[in-house]
């Protein structure tokens, strides 16, 4: 299986190191020296890992493959992959490829589908597309999203009063074309 652990930001100086989103909870584990990991696009890769280190709150990595500058920022936005045969199952932990796809249902009636998991330093977020083709934000915990079910396909929540409707052109409260922002 094929785990994503993190997508790649801006170079870093110009000895070709890089800036990472890290989407993993083990980073010391998965950012080892000689590490492999596939890359996407596959143009890019695959890639060797040369050295990770931390630079205040942001993780930054080398490549053997990417020597300078110029070549780190033709990486910019790819998305980097473990191949992994853990099947540790933590009950209440989903990796983003599980989530994406599932229909989202709030009191039985499909509202959207899930179109990928944003990893924040306080909490995850859902990110769901309506069938408007709205994107809506939804704070990935328990509360909120009390029932996982990826063998069924759907996503159960219980969102507070007007989370949806928030982001529907034209609700109260949005600007809409005759509206007057100020």
């Amino acid at each position: 299986m094929q785990l994503q652990v993190a997508r790649i930001g801006r170079p870093h100086g110009i000895r070709g190191e890089v800036t990472v989103q890290v989407l993993t909870d083990a980073p010391e584990d998965r950012f080892v020296p000689d590490t492999e990991f596939v890359v996407e696009p596959a143009a890019l890769g695959p890639l060797t890992l040369r050295s990770a280190r931390w630079n205040k709150e942001i993780l930054l990595l080398a490549f053997h493959e990417v020597p300078d500058r110029n070549r780190a920022e033709e990486l910019r936005g790819a998305k980097l992959f473990i191949n992994t045969e853990e099947t540790e199952d933590e009950g209440d932990a989903w990796y983003e490829h599980e989530l994406v796809g599932l229909a989202v249902l709030v009191d039985g009636k499909e509202v959207g589908k899930v179109a990928g998991l944003n990893t924040m330093p306080a909490q995850d977020l859902l990110v769901v597309r309506t069938p408007e083709g709205e994107e809506v934000l939804v704070p990935f915990v328990t509360a909120i999203v009390p029932e996982v079910d990826v063998a069924g396909g759907f996503v159960r929540l219980t969102p507070p009063a007007g989370l949806f409707e928030l982001n529907t052109p034209g609700a109260a409260g949005t600007p809409d074309d005759g509206d007057e922002v100020r």
